[in-house]
């Protein structure tokens, strides 16, 4: 090798070793970043977590806010654990919230109602503004469609409010197969986490209470909310109340099937001319909710079992669970 190109190679290598502290540095750095995505990710997709999602109110039915981990007791098939997560849904950065509506245009809703719904809507969406909270907008009478998919623009929930006809020929309403729509929709295009912060998947069912036509089963429907941790709230609307002369409907199909209790929603009565206070009440009952979650040992994990979680507050407290236990399928 001539002593030039031996000059060259020193100035090379004594070049690339004056990087390799700027290296180790930036690798340093970037480690903690990496695990951090890794761990992300890990809790992002686990479907092991046993995650639960409980309404508080007091004894006249006002949410409760401002709880925390010790307030609560979680017992699984009997046996008292503590929860490996715990968190309550908060404005800004806090739990995302994912939020189906299913919306009743049949021929038994009126011109009237839809009006004043479209109107309802668009203010209960203003009043979520500050939460993390992505909506999307189905519709259904003989047939389920979805005008919206989820987004968290008011501009696009309002053209798709604006889009809501009554239809006037249909003789179905396919309330049970619209909520099944919304919960396969929640699950498809809802991540279970965000920033390990555990989604509040919720439908909000509104209708007259009187489903007719429907191929998927209220058990079914049930069982289906359960299985992928989703909420159901109706908002029942009067249009048969008229038939009885008194301010609250006879008891609907719809509530008499369980489907809110038994996913830890609740039913609401649409009974005077506004809805405003009743999607105001809906709105607090939403947002005053809790997410307690744990990992179920090795044995529960692969047993294929269902196993009973019951979650009690502090004396005074009322819970509304979502779901009466888990089943882990591999």
């Amino acid at each position: 090798m001539s002593g030039f190109a031996l000059r060259i190679r020193c100035i090379l290598i004594q070049s690339l070793l004056s990087w390799v502290p700027a290296i180790v540095v930036f690798f340093t750095l970037l480690a903690p970043w990496v695990l951090a995505q890794q761990s992300e990710e890990i809790i992002r997709v686990d479907t092991e977590l046993a995650a639960f999602e409980v309404g508080v109110t007091d004894k006249n039915g006002v949410p409760v806010r401002n709880l925390t981990a010790e307030d609560f007791r979680v017992y699984e098939d009997g046996i008292e654990r503590t929860p490996d997560f715990f968190e309550p849904i908060k404005k800004v950065e806090g739990r995302p919230l994912s939020i189906v509506f299913a919306l009743d245009v049949s021929g038994s809703m009126t011109a009237q109602e839809l009006q004043k719904l479209r109107s309802s809507l668009q203010s209960f969406v203003s009043r979520l503004a500050d939460y993390n909270s992505y909506f999307a907008v189905m519709t259904f009478a003989m047939e389920v469609k979805t005008l919206q998919s989820f987004t968290n623009r008011p501009d696009k929930l309002e053209k798709s409010f604006n889009k809501l006809l009554r239809d006037q020929d249909g003789l179905s309403t396919h309330a049970y197969d619209a909520v099944d729509g919304a919960i396969r929709l929640l699950w498809k295009k809802s991540p279970k986490t965000v920033r390990n912060r555990l989604t509040k998947r919720a439908v909000i069912l509104i209708t007259d209470g009187f489903p007719v036509g429907d191929v998927v089963s209220p058990d079914t429907v049930i069982e289906r909310a359960n299985l992928l941790e989703t909420s159901v709230y109706s908002v029942i609307l009067p249009s048969y109340s008229r038939l009885q002369g008194t301010k609250r409907p006879l008891l609907t199909p719809l509530e008499a099937s369980g489907l809110t209790e038994k996913t830890g929603g609740r039913n609401f009565y649409a009974t005077d001319n506004s809805f405003e206070p009743l999607f105001k009440a809906l709105a607090e009952e939403i947002t005053a909710s809790y997410a307690l979650a744990f990992y179920p040992s090795e044995e529960k994990r692969t047993d294929g079992k269902f196993h009973k979680v019951r979650i009690e507050a502090r004396k005074g407290l009322v819970i509304n669970q979502n779901r009466p236990g888990y089943t882990i399928t591999q």
